[in-house]
């Protein structure tokens, strides 16, 4: 299969959310799927770090955007770019070519990955496929959400995500 991973630019070497992403793309790799993300720093790094360290093949999907906001370039770890003007250009080719995606803790750019590929499945203009959220964060985020705005979202729309406490579980769950 083909993985988008999302999550967030910060971690740096040696953090724990660095490593767990880093053993992601290991895990992946192992079982053969290629790997989408967006091909900069931090967790991004960290995924296509552990994919390519595991003979795996990473796709970093950049952009022009970022890389003018952030001045940084596609991580080394990257072996086949696809490098995109605009962000939402980018975010097209995140969620439309995967088969399915695991979010790990992010900010505003996770999150909104995580909405939009959401979105687009609940309206059917997305394929439904695994949609993995990892961590406590992401699950007590969106129980608050789901507590606050339940008479919008019936189960069925809140049924496309799930929840794995951690990496190893995430990818257990892509077997499913």
């Amino acid at each position: 299969m083909k993985v988008s991973v999302f999550g967030g630019s910060q971690p740096k070497e040696g953090d724990a959310a660095y490593e767990e992403a880093r053993t992601l793309g290991k895990l992946l790799a192992e079982r053969g799927h290629v790997l989408l993300n967006g091909g900069y720093i931090g967790t991004m790094e960290a995924v296509s770090r552990g994919a390519a360290e595991a003979g795996g093949h990473v796709i970093g999907v950049t952009c022009e955007d970022i890389e003018a906001w952030r001045g940084v370039g596609v991580n080394r770890w990257v072996k086949e770019e696809r490098k995109k003007k605009t962000l939402i250009e980018r975010l097209k080719v995140l969620i439309e070519e995967c088969d399915a995606a695991i979010a790990l803790p992010g900010g505003p750019g996770t999150l909104t990955e995580i909405m939009l590929t959401w979105n687009l499945m609940i309206v059917e203009s997305r394929h439904r496929s695994p949609l993995i959220l990892v961590g406590a964060g992401w699950l007590s985020t969106f129980d608050q959400f789901f507590h606050e705005f339940m008479s919008y979202m019936p189960h069925n729309q809140r049924d496309l995500l799930q929840f794995a406490a951690d990496v190893k579980t995430a990818v257990e769950m892509l077997k499913r």
